[in-house]
């Protein structure tokens, strides 16, 4: 008789680490969250590979598909999983760390993408989350210890905590009413034009002491 793998406990703080980051994991840990932190595969919209939206795999989390499945092969659960089923804490604040497409970028080797594709892969990639009760969705393809330092010791607005990136560039910068979540603002701060490492989508008048209350 086959015995299927007992599921590892939880780290410490509701940490879901490879190659044990399957969707059940991760969707217990993530419940009622306040902060949610996500480093690892990003599949966003638009892509070199689906001529529409599909959301039951861009837009979300790229995890393991069964117990120690390893890294090699990816099982993405996109925008419609994280909408159906996370709840997140009242004026949660997701980061998303490294990931293709979150910040507007392409995978690496594939073109530059325009300007407009950008801001529709920023809009589309927060619009799940946004949907789980949080207030914004940072993301960076670099350091977000800034981050989570003005989250905690701070009063400023998330919008100030953006700008108070060690690496911002602000020269570049692009701001626009969310599409995919009215209400919303998103703004960018490319490095140089078609170089897209830093976002935040949201409501960003939050301060950080009304996210810690």
């Amino acid at each position: 008789m086959q015995v299927e793998p007992r599921e590892p406990p939880l780290e410490r703080g509701g940490e879901v680490y490879t190659p044990n980051a399957t969707w059940s994991r991760v969707r217990s840990a993530v419940q009622g969250a306040n902060l949610l932190i996500y480093l690892g595969h990003g599949n966003g919209f638009p892509n070199p590979y689906n001529a529409t939206l599909t959301p039951l795999k861009v837009d979300g989390f790229g995890l393991n598909g069964s117990l120690n499945g390893g890294n090699v092969r990816t099982t993405y659960f996109g925008e419609y999983y994280v909408q159906t089923q996370v709840k997140l804490a009242p004026n949660a604040v997701v980061i998303l760390n490294h990931l293709c497409y979150s910040t507007g970028s392409s995978e690496p080797g594939n073109p530059t993408p325009t300007p407009t594709v950008a801001r529709q892969r920023v809009d589309n990639f927060t619009a799940g989350f946004l949907r789980t009760g949080a207030q914004a969705v940072f993301a960076t393809l670099g350091e977000a210890s800034y981050l989570i330092d003005s989250l905690f010791t701070s009063d400023q607005a998330l919008l100030d905590i953006f700008w108070g990136a060690p690496d911002r560039t602000w020269a570049y910068r692009i701001s626009f009413p969310s599409v995919r979540t009215p209400g919303m603002t998103a703004v960018m701060d490319p490095r140089a034009p078609g170089t897209y490492h830093r976002s935040v989508v949201g409501n960003l008048s939050l301060t950080a002491t009304a996210w810690r209350g």
